[in-house]
């Protein structure tokens, strides 16, 4: 069977031979980029007949459908991530993450945004000024509950 790393590399691999895109990716497979690519970097999974239409476009092997379709597991491996983009929203949550919580504690209590019920999108904003990165994240609030 094969891993969610190879399957990972045969993706990553795949996509830039066809010189396509995330977007065009996740279309073809009829699912939103970002869950589509958080998919293929391994840490969600497809149903068959998403999988199935991914590797066809990107003209895959019937085992990376297989892989697709495996559910994931999720684990973090650094403390403190080294890559700029992802450093950078390391220090946002270290920044703002206590304001996050107390803000969502104040309007809706005390629980916690679901991760599994959730959505993100990343937009480009033009701007004159130098382009500007929007992302929105959706997750449903889940009171803790008294018992």
């Amino acid at each position: 069977m094969m891993s969610k790393i190879e399957m990972t590399e045969a993706v990553i691999q795949a996509k830039a031979t066809k010189g396509t895109t995330w977007a065009a990716i996740a279309a073809a497979a009829g699912l939103h980029e970002v869950y589509v690519t958080s998919a293929c970097l391994g840490m969600n999974h497809l149903d068959k007949e998403n999988a199935d239409k991914l590797v066809a476009f990107l003209g895959l092997a019937p085992e990376v459908s297989t892989a697709l379709q495996a559910f994931p597991h999720k684990h973090w491996d650094k403390t403190i991530p080294t890559d700029p983009v992802l450093y950078r929203f390391y220090e946002a949550i270290n920044v703002y993450g206590d304001t996050m919580k107390a803000l969502i504690h104040e309007k809706f209590g005390d629980g916690i945004m679901s991760a599994i019920d959730f959505t993100m999108d990343i937009d480009k904003i033009e701007d004159p000024k130098g382009d500007r990165v929007k992302i929105t994240w959706n997750g449903k609030f889940l009171p803790y509950k008294s018992w």
